[in-house]
């Protein structure tokens, strides 16, 4: 049996549990969501890191179908909770199809203050909007893109909650979920999760061991000094898995160690929101694995000496896309003025990042407006700025995607 069946069969038998067929004592719920939506990029035909789009091959046209199903089963001690994803999509031509669990959780509550829990968790936290520092799963935490779905991280998991203040959690992570191998070195690691809150006040410390990494470490805080202001900060310090290093003779190769020197990742960040719902809030980010201004240039330069015709000039580059750090940069300013989730006319979101190591710049926004209590439409768009040697301009001019949002019944 595939993949695709074994989820749809799970699917099948969780929401089948109808008010006769339901073991005495346990709550059932179901929703599910389908997204229809078309997206159009526009490569750089002349990219110095993608010439005639050769190397990353963006789609310029997808169109994709999405069913997002939640399914949970309650007990007074167990819960069971399901996220399958059916997508199916057209990608310049090509087509294909996938099923898969998002998320999964079987739980088990031992005491009144312990669970346990086995599944594929999503291992988030942290107030940070444009990156999370604190967090060595999930950097690009998707708060950029309300689209987006995150994938799990495969876990053995104990939650100790002593008091209403305290959380601790002891986690065994088993897998790097589903298409995550940026992940695959944390197998067979260690996460120890504490979090502490208090009357506007919260603070959390992540520590991470894993066997083929070094450690990582990190921590974040916020504060409400009043209903309308937020404080925050997060930090965090760990390796990635290569280190790219552009050469000072650019007719050398790129160097690419198996594992990053240890570096720090800062965010501070602060958010005021006003008497009409909307919210303000300003973050500044250093990314201490960047590049500074003088290594960004020689990055670009060595890749714009690469030839595809000549030997290696393919390697190279692909190097340069897969091998260079999530950001490329080391200080950037992220702006975002949103409305109220709750606002009943419907939901927008405007973004914009600047790098201060090339001053190229990302303009972004979402808008969801609903059409019906059960349909709603949405857009997405991105416009970066700059010249074709810096990091939001690099790749493309522009993307649009344009869709809709139904929830079943």
């Amino acid at each position: 049996m595939t993949a695709r069946r074994h989820i749809f069969v799970l699917a099948l038998l969780l929401a089948g549990l109808t008010e006769s067929a339901r073991p005495e004592g346990w709550k059932t719920e179901a929703d599910a969501s389908v997204y229809a939506y078309a997206g159009s990029t526009q490569p750089h035909a002349h990219s110095v890191l993608n010439p005639d789009n050769r190397i990353a091959g963006i789609a310029r046209s997808r169109v994709d179908t999405e069913v997002r199903i939640g399914l949970r089963a309650e007990s007074d001690s167990l819960r069971l909770s399901l996220r399958p994803i059916l997508s199916l999509y057209q990608a310049s031509g090509d087509t294909g199809q996938e099923a898969y669990l998002s998320q999964w959780q079987l739980r088990w509550r031992t005491s009144p203050t312990s669970q346990l829990a086995v599944g594929r968790d999503l291992l988030t936290w942290g107030p940070a909007q444009f990156r999370s520092p604190s967090n060595p799963f999930y950097f690009d935490s998707g708060r950029s893109n309300p689209m987006r779905e995150l994938s799990g991280v495969d876990v053995l998991k104990f939650s100790w909650t002593p008091d209403v203040l305290h959380s601790v959690q002891l986690v065994r992570l088993t897998g790097s979920g589903h298409r995550q191998p940026w992940l695959a070195s944390r197998d067979d690691g260690w996460l120890l999760k504490a979090d502490w809150r208090n009357d506007g006040r919260a603070a959390g410390l992540a520590i991470v061991h894993s066997p083929e990494r070094a450690p990582f470490y990190g921590a974040h805080v916020q504060y409400s000094p009043s209903d309308a202001w937020l404080l925050y900060g997060e930090v965090g310090s760990g390796s990635r898995d290569q280190a790219l290093k552009p050469p000072r003779n650019p007719e050398q190769p790129f160097e690419v160690q198996a594992e990053s020197p240890r570096h720090t990742r800062q965010l501070l960040g602060a958010s005021y929101s006003l008497d009409n719902g909307h919210s303000l809030s300003l973050e500044y980010l250093h990314s201490g694995d960047g590049y500074s201004r003088d290594a960004l240039r020689a990055y670009f330069k060595h890749a714009a000496a690469a030839s595809l015709s000549a030997p290696g000039g393919a390697q190279t580059l692909g190097l340069a896309l897969t091998a260079a750090p999530p950001l490329l940069g080391r200080d950037y300013l992220h702006l975002v003025w949103q409305n109220s989730l709750l606002d009943e006319q419907g939901y927008w979101r405007l973004m914009l990042t600047r790098s201060f190591t090339d001053n190229s710049l990302q303009a972004s926004g979402y808008a969801e407006i609903p059409a019906s209590s059960r349909l709603s439409v949405f857009a997405l768009g991105t416009l970066p700025a700059g010249h074709r040697q810096s990091e939001f301009a690099a790749l493309i001019g522009y993307s649009l995607t344009l869709g809709i949002k139904l929830a079943l019944p």
